[in-house]
């Protein structure tokens, strides 16, 4: 039975010194996010990541940072079969974030169409959920401590 909560991950890699994020064209719906997924069989939020992580990228990640960001995603996004055994009514979950490093490049699951490696701009602008914005803001600012912009 699935929890009701969801992980997200994000992939990044440094490549002289700027820092890059993979996000994720899903084939269903047609949005771009980082690695997402809930937990199953009793699994704690950072042994979701750890195993959406392999699911859908491929990634073995060493290590998994747990971020303090936090947010809420509507339940509604979540198929019904999964959202069996929930207390009636869940209108959202929460959502716990994550990050890691990797110098791989994903292989991708069913789930998704295609990847890309960017720039914080560059992916802010693909994102669709400000959860993940803001997730992916504060990956920057640990790597870039208080030089990291959120405008450019």
């Amino acid at each position: 039975m699935r929890a009701p909560y969801q992980t997200l991950s994000i992939p990044y890699k440094i490549v002289e010194g700027q820092p890059l994020f993979c996000v994720f064209h899903r084939a269903y719906p047609d949005i771009w996010q980082f690695i997402s997924g809930g937990g199953e069989d009793g699994e704690q939020p950072l042994e979701t990541a750890y195993r959406e992580v392999w699911e859908e990228s491929g990634i073995r990640a060493n290590e998994i940072i747990p971020l303090t960001t936090s947010g809420y995603v509507p339940a509604a996004y979540i198929g019904p079969y999964y959202r069996q055994g929930w207390p009636v009514p869940t209108y959202v979950i929460p959502e716990y974030t994550f990050a890691f490093e990797t110098a791989e490049d994903p292989v991708l699951s069913e789930e998704h169409t295609e990847y890309r490696w960017l720039p914080f701009q560059e992916a802010r602008k693909l994102l669709r959920f400000d959860s993940n914005k803001v997730a992916m803001y504060e990956m920057l600012c640990r790597i870039m401590g208080d030089n990291a912009p959120w405008d450019e």
